[in-house]
């Protein structure tokens, strides 16, 4: 090796293997039984999913009712004229059958 590629003198250097400390979840998997591991990974499994659940079913719940808003906001002017419409025919009509029934009421 040349001078250039060896590290200082006062560079500390490595002289044991250094692991990682085990997860809680390693510590209660070891000394297990297999059924004992099957049982803890079934319930593991349907904890998880009832979270899930919980949380699909909330976020479902805001998602369809934000856009059920966004929808019916952007429905409101073309409703509102189409009521406009219906509303003047209606009143149009009521107004020209009383007209007929006053002119035929005459003598």
């Amino acid at each position: 090796m040349n001078r250039s590629s060896l590290p200082p003198r006062f560079v500390p250097t490595l002289t044991e293997i250094v692991r990682p400390p085990q997860t809680p979840a390693e510590d209660e998997t070891q000394g297990r039984s297999a059924p004992d591991l099957l049982r803890f990974q079934e319930q593991m499994v349907h904890r998880v999913m009832q979270r899930v659940d919980l949380t699909l079913e909330r976020l479902l719940r805001e998602t369809v009712g934000r856009l059920v808003l966004e929808h019916t906001q952007a429905l409101a002017p073309s409703l509102r004229d189409e009521i406009e419409i219906v509303v003047r025919q209606s009143v149009n009509q009521a107004f020209e059958q009383e007209l007929a029934s006053q002119l035929l009421d005459r003598p």
